[in-house]
Formats: C-alpha cells, structure tokens, sequence
C-alpha cells in the first residue's frame, strides 16, 4: 500500500489504515420535499419556520457569481514549512486581480463550542490558550487568533452556498489531517468537520458531503467520524488510493463515480487541493492541464445535480508561492464554469 503522506509529522490517530477511497455514511433524508428542488431548497424546507429564508436567490446569476469569504483575520505567517498559515491573502488578492468584480463576505468567526463538536475540549482549549503545539508543531499567537476565524470561513462559506445554491469559496487549509484529540500534519482544527456538525446541528436531516482532492489521506476526518458517529456524513477521500505514479487519466476517470457516491448530499465540502500537482515536492501525479480538468468535472458535476458547494484550497507545497496561486485561480476559474 502507498503511504500518502509518510513525509509528515503523524497525529496520534493515524494508526488506522485506509480503507477505501470511497465511504458512504447515514441514510438518504427524507421529507416531503420534491427531490426535483435544488438541493439548497431542500435544506432550507428541514429548518424551523421562523429561520426558513421563503426567497433564496436562485438566479443564474447568482449561482455563477464568484463568491469568496475572506478577512485578513483568517491570515497568521507561514511556519513549520508550511505556507498554509499565510496563503489567503495572496490567493485572494491574485483572485481580485483577475475578477475584480469578486464578491467577498467576512467570515463569522466559529465558537468554541462548535470546535468542540468535532475535538476533545480540552485540545481545543489549549491550542487557543498557547499550551499546546498548533498542527504546524509551533506555539505562535498570530496562528491560534487565526483558528477561529478560518474555521468559520468555510462554514460561513457552507451557508452562503446552501442559501443562494453556487459554489462559495473559503480560501483556507489545514483541515484533515487533526483528529479528535491531537493535531499535525499543519492541521490545528478540522474545518470540514467543524462545519458539517455545525451544519447538521441546524438541520439534523442535512446531508453534508465532503470530497476531499487534497493528494493526502484525510485520516484526522475518518478519526473523528468514528468518533462522533457518521450518520449523514460522506466522506470521499482520494488520498487513500491516488498517489505519485498513479494514472492521472483513471482517476479523472472516477470523479463522476466519486460524485454519484454524494448525489444523495444537499451540500459538498470539496477540498481542491493543489498538491496532486505533479511538481509538488509532497504530491503529485496531476499536470496543470489535468488539475483544472479535475475541477471542472466537480463543479459541472455538482452544478448539474443542482449541489451547492462551498470549496477550500486545502495543500499546496511548490516553491516559489506564485505557482500554487495560479492552480488556485484555475479553480475559482473552473467552479463558475
């Protein structure tokens, strides 16, 4: 078996090997609701009456609108080799220069009580207080004032998208590689989980979706889904079999059969990483061509289904910092098609 991410500091939770590319968790929701109706209609019918949005936008045009949650809160500087901390500002200003009509939305910052949804509280307590290393095996203030906030951009991202249907972009990384209990692999919280609990707290018959296209194993998230229960998670991590050397056009091949495994979802997590590229000192097996190729076929396939989306950068490693920027402009160019 390929080891996906050996070169990495491992968390405490990675004992477990992967099982398969693919897993299909909890039961298909159901209510009274046409399934015909666009997935962010179907969410909003399962929430109470008084917090039902009775207008969405669903015009084209807001559904091809590139949307971006962003503030500089979400930045700390780059550390323990890793240029995640530091990237959103520099993706989202190369993003403004190419779509300078881009619509940006500051996050909402999660609360620690969602954090703790998804990790033991007393790991999340004291990375915030400075007591424990964050995933970048530092103790840095700038990173931990940070936590909350990138956290919350995808999670606000994640209502955006469910509110007015699109694909909503959360410039953030470092996500599925913390577990429950312990971080590593430049991974502090786990946004993906901390946003679909959120989610589901909010509407229990939610079907979350996360499509994880980082070239690693999301370990940390299988971790924390064998803690807190999969029940109306899906969880596809391509890490587990696609690796250095793998056919690129084989795994193109299996993106439509990756997303009818989340048909069933009314909203995916998808994280676009950048290092599946094939210069990437920790990746790759994907040219820049068949990167953007890969995200095409997400985004028209989700579109297609009528799936909200609300998308991260997830890992990106090459040097110097402009060459992961640019397969980062190629997605946002890709999720509006």
């Amino acid at each position: 078996m390929h080891k996906a991410w050996a070169w990495m500091p491992r968390p405490a939770c990675t004992s477990a090997s992967p099982r398969r590319a693919v897993t299909t968790l909890g039961l298909r929701w159901r209510k009274k609701v046409s399934s015909a109706a666009p997935a962010h209609l179907r969410w909003l019918s399962m929430l109470p009456i008084a917090r039902r949005k009775t207008t969405p936008s669903s015009s084209p045009r807001a559904a091809k609108a590139m949307r971006v949650v962003y503030s500089e809160a979400m930045t700390a500087p780059p550390q323990g080799g890793s240029p995640s901390a530091g990237k959103p500002g520099p993706v989202v200003a190369a993003w403004r220069a190419a779509w300078p009509a881009l619509q940006v939305r500051p996050p909402v910052p999660v609360t620690v009580e969602q954090l703790c949804r998804a990790h033991d509280r007393d790991y999340v307590e004291d990375v915030l207080a400075l007591r424990r290393p964050n995933g970048f095996g530092t103790l840095n203030a700038e990173v931990a004032a940070s936590l909350r906030y990138t956290n919350g951009a995808l999670l606000t991202a994640a209502r955006w998208a469910l509110q007015d249907g699109g694909a909503v972009a959360a410039p953030v990384s470092g996500f599925h590689h913390v577990c429950w209990a312990r971080g590593g692999g430049f991974c502090t919280f786990n946004g993906l989980m901390v946003a679909a609990l959120a989610l589901r707290a909010d509407a229990p018959g939610l079907q979350v979706g996360i499509l994880d296209y980082d070239y690693h194993y999301g370990d940390g998230t299988e971790d924390i889904l064998r803690r807190v229960g999969r029940t109306g998670i899906t969880h596809v991590t391509a890490g587990a079999d696609w690796h250095r050397g793998a056919d690129a056009s084989a795994f193109l091949d299996a993106i439509p059969e990756h997303l009818a495994t989340l048909a069933h979802c009314d909203l995916v997590l998808f994280q676009a990483g950048a290092d599946p590229h094939i210069e990437d000192p920790l990746g790759g097996f994907l040219t820049t061509t068949e990167l953007q190729r890969r995200d095409e076929l997400v985004f028209q396939g989700l579109r297609a289904r009528g799936t909200p989306v609300a998308w991260d950068l997830a890992g990106g490693y090459q040097k110097p910092l402009a060459k992961v920027v640019d397969i980062h402009v190629g997605t946002m160019r890709a999720s509006v098609g």
